[in-house]
């Protein structure tokens, strides 16, 4: 994932910063524990296509 669309990207929920979990290949709202796909290199940035994250994986995404 590029950095500087990393550095724009916000969650479409609550506005707030979004981390990339690559192992996953999603990214993660730590605020809502939303985790949206990233199918192709293209973030799907629609809340219908997000997921619950489970308790404590907020975490992941840190340092990548």
């Amino acid at each position: 994932m590029d950095s500087r669309l990393l550095d724009i990207l916000v969650c479409p929920l609550c506005k707030g910063p979004l981390a990339y979990d690559k192992a996953a290949g999603e990214l993660i709202c730590r605020a809502d524990r939303l985790a949206y796909p990233v199918r192709d290199g293209i973030p799907v940035m629609l809340a219908d296509e997000a997921h619950q994250i489970a308790e404590g994986a907020e975490n992941a995404g840190q340092g990548t």
